[in-house]
């Protein structure tokens, strides 16, 4: 039996050059994952950092270790897809010799035995191949998350030998795990069904894909409901995330039914010439060939415009929350004095503080940053109120737990010892803020706590009635800072919806890195499936090229209906993952109407185009290339080689 796997790796290696790729690609990526991992556990701090500065690199490097896990988790997900995309091709295209090896007394569980010694002679391949691949990347990865700022300049990540073993295995298993479904459907071939022939006598849609599929589109369903009835937005983040994955599986699933159907719109289209209706045919009719090449389009397009539209949705919310939570016009760089036009303002100056908590033998120590607020000020231009305690007994030695501290187990009453600047002094807990979407702010103090220390301020300006927001805040902008004396040159002066607008931006901004890594993880293996699925069914049509040939079709024109073709499919599977996102955004926005008032969903128009013209590029050039290196023989020397 390994002898036959290796001769059928060999002699087949252009079927299971994507799955060697994409194998490849996960083992160096887990390799490297790793190595970065393990240094970021242990950090090293150069001398000289302030508290904050090391608490915000500690920060950095635990969300880099959280986004390591998710790469490697979505690499191992994808590699398996690839992989029993792969062999699940390389069955069918191979039930003649399946059905000789039955006919001449091959058991199943040989059958089966062979498949799975290809798999792992594939995933050892894979291995040597990845582990030199995980050397590179190992720098790659540290340079992009040192570019995105989460991890500090100086970081390097040493050798670490366990590594290259749990990478190894994975790139083992992953391949095993793949390729079992195919080995379990080859093993259930008849001799006499695989030789004869029959168009029908290999379905595409087995019972075990059927039921994973239905499986997962009713859960969705349930999901987008849920999502819909729980009117929260939080939770419908959370219900976004599991709808992404779950429509993901069901509509790649699905794929031999829903693509066809859904290719029906685009094929409208492809009518009035031979080269198109043939195309059209095409989509239509070569149901496994069609869906291995949308599948892969649509878990991109679901995962990749969905998880845009959360993380976007998110920093949407976060500047739309701010925005009804304060009940002032404008905000104001630097500190603004009473005068004509001001109703009410709050000053509000952010230092850095650290705050020690003890309970019990245990204690803890938050390096973090505190806002000094005037109470009266910033409760006439805020709308949010303390859930326990008050904001009015904010004075002297106290403290005032703000929204992103809310959760962490602060009790009202509680003493804190504080360092704000040079000052340590214990301060007595007499407010704690309700939870939100911003959790910038964690602590507020009087500001007599913060006289004289190094921060920034602004202040937020309500507009008295019968002034103009505008006009105020040009003259805010040409007045000197109050207490300075000094020209503001121009001081930043901002309406509230511009503020929120900016800290919405500046969210997705901090979004968009973790973003980018994903994305181009998902992209390359994306790319692969599609190109294999592309090249393994190339591989698979030289008779049908031929034929056409023979009746009177140009080299081109075939070339013209693979490329046509690929391209519907593109459009079809791209519009199929569009559909999942929809899915998934449905719930933020009723979560958002509800909560908020208004809908607020980021729709990821940019992204979807940018994914559309990518993948017709890479599909249509890869088809073409194919379609190309397969009709370069003549029909006549194809035909007559037939066995």
């Amino acid at each position: 039996m390994l002898r036959m796997s290796l001769g059928a790796v060999r002699d087949r290696w252009h079927l299971f050059a994507g799955a060697l790729v994409a194998v490849a690609f996960g083992v160096g990526l887990v390799q490297s994952a790793l190595q970065v991992m393990a240094a970021t556990d242990q950090p090293s701090l150069p001398p000289g950092l302030s508290g904050l500065e090391r608490s915000r690199i500690r920060d950095g490097y635990a969300g880099a270790a959280t986004l390591l896990g998710l790469s490697v988790m979505l690499a191992v997900f994808l590699t398996v897809f690839v992989v029993s995309t792969t062999f699940g091709f390389a069955v069918a295209q191979r039930r003649r010799e399946l059905g000789l090896l039955r006919l001449i007394g091959a058991q199943r569980g040989r059958l089966r035995l062979m498949l799975l010694l290809e798999a792992t002679l594939l995933g050892l391949l894979g291995t040597a191949v990845g582990v030199p691949v995980g050397l590179l990347g190992t720098w790659a990865q540290s340079t992009l998350l040192i570019e995105v700022g989460m991890l500090p300049p100086w970081f390097e990540a040493p050798w670490v030998q366990g590594t290259v073993w749990v990478a190894a295995f994975v790139g083992v298993g992953t391949a095993v795990v793949g390729a079992s479904a195919a080995a379990w459907r080859a093993s259930r071939v008849s001799a006499l069904e695989a030789i004869g022939d029959l168009p029908r006598s290999f379905p595409v849609m087995t019972g075990w894909r059927w039921f994973w599929g239905l499986s997962a589109a009713g859960f969705t369903v349930l999901m987008v409901i849920a999502a819909q009835a729980a009117g929260d937005f939080v939770a419908a983040l959370m219900i976004a995330l599991v709808v992404m994955i779950s429509g993901s599986v069901a509509l790649s699933q699905l794929s031999p039914i829903v693509v066809p159907v859904a290719g029906r719109l685009p094929s409208l289209l492809l009518r009035g010439h031979v080269v198109t209706d043939l195309a059209r045919a095409g989509v239509l009719h070569a149901v496994r060939r069609s869906a291995a090449t949308a599948a892969p389009l649509i878990v991109l397009v679901g995962l990749l415009a969905g998880l845009w539209g959360v993380f976007g949705s998110l920093a949407k919310a976060v500047g739309e929350e701010q925005r009804q939570l304060i009940t002032a016009e404008l905000v104001v760089g630097g500190r603004v004095a009473d005068g004509p036009g001001v109703a009410a303002r709050s000053e509000q100056t952010t230092v850095p503080v650290t705050i020690m908590t003890t309970s019990g033998k245990k204690k803890r120590t938050t390096y973090s940053e505190a806002v000094g607020i005037d109470p009266a000020g910033y409760q006439r231009t805020h709308a949010l109120r303390p859930r326990k305690g008050s904001l009015d007994k904010l004075s002297g030695a106290t403290i005032a737990i703000g929204p992103g501290m809310a959760v962490e187990g602060y009790k009202l009453g509680q003493s804190v010892t504080a360092t704000i600047g040079t000052r340590q002094q214990v301060l007595t807990v007499v407010a704690i803020m309700p939870e939100t979407l911003d959790v910038t702010e964690n602590f507020f103090v009087p500001r007599s706590l913060t006289a004289g220390v190094a921060g920034s301020t602004e202040t937020i300006v309500r507009v008295a009635p019968g002034t103009s927001a505008k006009e105020l805040a040009e003259r805010l902008r040409a007045q000197p800072a109050a207490g300075t004396g000094e020209p503001s040159a121009g001081r930043e002066v901002r309406t509230v919806q511009e503020w929120a607008e900016a800290k919405a931006a500046h969210e997705q901004r901090d979004d968009t890195g973790i973003f980018a890594v994903l994305m181009g993880l998902a992209g390359v293996y994306a790319a692969v499936a599609v190109v294999n699925a592309v090249v393994m069914a190339a591989a698979d049509r030289r008779r049908e090229f031929a034929l056409a040939r023979m009746a009177g079709l140009t080299r081109r024109q075939v070339i013209g209906i693979a490329t046509v073709e690929s391209l519907t499919v593109v459009v079809v599977g791209v519009l199929l993952g569009t559909v999942v996102a929809g899915a998934a955004l449905a719930g933020i926005a009723a979560g958002t109407a509800q909560t908020y008032g208004v809908v607020v969903v980021a729709v990821p128009w940019r992204l979807l185009g940018l994914l559309l013209a990518g993948s017709l590029a890479v599909v249509g050039g890869a088809s073409a290339i194919t379609a190309w290196t397969t009709t370069r023989f003549r029909p006549v020397t194809v035909l007559s080689g037939r066995e």
